[in-house]
């Protein structure tokens, strides 16, 4: 079976990056497949604090594979419950650093939306093309989209099917950060590797939050975030981290 991703470790990141050059890493079933695995495994590794999605310099993922659904129909595709593996996707609860270059397209985009921070190359393009085809975005497009850069924005991608530049993106909100082509891994490296310098659970718990104040009334947000601020007051790398700000030092943190 082919290797549709890559897996390593670098000291307490775990780094997965897709696997299909030729097919500027297209989304296929075998490739989610792999991918989810993989996120879940790092999920579960104690040893492990934060995980970066990577793809190629030419494309983080062009889209869905078109080869796999063009003959398709309703029943084939509700059997088939392909956005179950998003689901998972969006469950999981280390925080995601993608790697973002080229082309980042429908499905592509809709998989980096499901990532935490983005860091982008200057030549990187971002678009929900699926309009072209006949068809929507499916895994999250419509919503996630909108809600990183606004209704207007986010009508003007879907309906026509254009691209946004790398600067385009950063203004609207949807990356965190653009860098040159060079440096696109190397910053989420450096990204996560100081992520992973911090409290786990303090982490966990900010990530948390953050999504919940993307899907939720404010006043339902700030009862989440209070009851997980009071909760991390009885973890000792609460009290790890505020003794070792106190003593003018560099906390140890340990997760527990």
């Amino acid at each position: 079976m082919a290797e549709e991703i890559l897996i390593e470790t670098q000291d307490r990141v775990g780094v997965i990056t897709l696997n299909r050059p030729k097919q500027l890493n297209a989304l296929n079933l075998e490739l989610m497949k792999q991918l989810v695995a993989a996120l879940e495994a790092f999920d579960t590794d104690d040893n492990l604090r934060v995980i970066v999605l990577a793809g190629g310099e030419r494309a983080f993922a062009a889209g869905a594979d078109i080869n796999d659904m063009a003959d398709s129909n309703v029943v084939e595709q509700v059997k088939r419950n392909q956005f179950a593996r998003w689901e998972r996707i969006r469950r999981i609860s280390k925080p995601i650093v993608a790697a973002v270059s080229g082309h980042c397209l429908g499905g592509g985009c809709e998989l980096m939306m499901h990532c935490d921070i983005i860091i982008a190359s200057e030549t990187a393009q971002f678009g929900q093309p699926e309009i072209n085809l006949g068809v929507m975005p499916g895994a999250g497009g419509t919503q996630r989209l909108t809600r990183a850069t606004g209704k207007a924005t986010a009508m003007d991608v879907i309906l026509t099917g254009r691209t946004l530049s790398a600067a385009e993106a950063l203004a609207a909100g949807l990356v965190s950060r653009v860098v040159p082509k060079e440096h696109f891994f190397s910053e989420a490296m450096k990204v996560a590797r100081t992520i992973a310098q911090k409290a786990p659970l303090a982490v966990r718990f900010a990530k948390e939050s953050v999504l919940k104040a993307h899907e939720t009334a404010l006043s339902e947000g700030l009862e989440y975030e209070r009851k997980l601020f009071y909760l991390l007051f009885a973890t000792q790398d609460q009290r790890e981290g505020m003794k070792a700000f106190i003593e003018k030092r560099k906390p140890n943190f340990t997760g527990e």
